[in-house]
C-alpha cells in the first residue's frame, strides 16, 4: 500500500516562491507516474504537474509551465514541486498522487493535502 504525505504549504505574496514535498512509503515502481494535482474553492481538482518514475519525464499543464518543476529524490523517496512566480490564482490545495502503471491523470494512491495561499 503506498502512503503518500504533503507538507510545504503556507502563505507567500504574488511572485514568490514555495517548494511542496511528499513522502511517500510503500512501493514505487518504475512504472508508476507521480503527480501534484489542485483545486481550489468552489472548483474542481484539476492535474497540475506529473512525472513518470522509470524516466523521469514530466508534464506540466499550460497554467503552470515554465513557473512550476516538479521532480523526485529517489533515495529519499519523495516528490517535490517547486513553484515559482506564484499567482493569486494558484491558490488551492495540493495534492500528491501515484498511480500503479502507466501516466494519466487518473490516480491509484492520493494524500490529503497541504494548502497553499497566494496574497495579492
Amino acid at each position: 500500500q503506498v502512503q503518500l504525505v504533503e507538507s510545504g504549504g503556507g502563505s507567500v505574496q504574488a511572485g514568490g516562491s514555495l517548494r511542496l514535498s511528499c513522502a511517500t512509503s510503500g512501493y514505487i515502481g518504475h512504472r508508476y507516474c507521480m503527480a501534484w494535482f489542485r483545486q481550489a474553492p468552489g472548483q474542481e481538482r484539476e492535474g497540475v504537474a506529473r512525472l513518470y518514475v522509470g524516466t523521469s519525464a514530466p508534464f506540466y499543464t499550460d497554467s503552470v509551465r515554465g513557473r512550476f518543476t516538479i521532480s523526485r529524490d529517489n533515495a529519499k523517496n519523495t516528490l517535490f514541486l517547486e513553484m515559482r512566480g506564484l499567482k493569486p490564482e494558484d491558490t488551492a490545495m495540493y495534492y500528491c498522487a501515484a498511480r500503479r502503471d502507466g501516466c494519466t491523470w487518473d490516480m491509484d494512491y492520493w494524500g490529503k493535502g497541504t494548502l497553499v495561499t497566494i496574497a495579492s
